[in-house]
């Protein structure tokens, strides 16, 4: 790899660290083309992404980011997985190295935030953002239709005590 490509990797390492919210290391040796591979695409799945980095080239692309004090999580071999939504990544990390023991997750950062490895398992633990907005719009409806309830409650009452008298006199 020449100069030439070196900086272009690096600028287009800036570009994802500066484009996502979470992004995720991890030690690969182990895995097989194939793996890697199935591992990309789990991620495309959820919005996120995968890529096998130089540490020196990431290392110089994290020069100034606010997620630089992740640099010493950059040892060995080493592949990313970053995305938009902060649960995403992390989700799709800690699932695939259930299935395999050879990705090891290392940290990540989110942000400013540097992530061990136990920040990025709590993190792959929470509910994504599709999820929390079901939630919010369930607890949103959730009174609306208890107030209608309350209200057809007394005609319903009334209702029933019409119906007794009508059977009480017919007997």
């Amino acid at each position: 790899m020449d100069r030439a490509e070196k900086a272009q990797v690096v600028e287009e390492l800036k570009g994802l660290f500066a484009e996502n919210s979470v992004v995720v290391f991890a030690h690969y040796a182990g895995l097989t083309v194939a793996d890697l591979t199935n591992l990309r695409l789990e991620a495309a799945k959820v919005g996120a992404g995968v890529k096998v980095v130089k540490n020196r080239l990431a290392r110089i692309a994290l020069q100034g980011h606010e997620g630089e004090a992740s640099h010493e999580l950059l040892t060995g071999p080493t592949a990313i997985a970053y995305s938009v939504d902060a649960t995403a990544a992390p989700k799709v990390m800690a699932d695939f190295a259930k299935k395999f023991d050879a990705l090891k997750i290392t940290g990540g950062f989110m942000g400013a935030t540097v992530l061990d490895t136990a920040g990025v398992q709590a993190l792959a633990t929470l509910p994504s953002l599709d999820e929390l907005r079901g939630k919010i719009v369930g607890l949103l409806q959730a009174p609306a239709s208890k107030l209608a309830s309350i209200t057809q409650a007394p005609a319903a009452q009334l209702a029933r005590v019409f119906n007794a008298y009508a059977t009480k006199d017919a007997a």
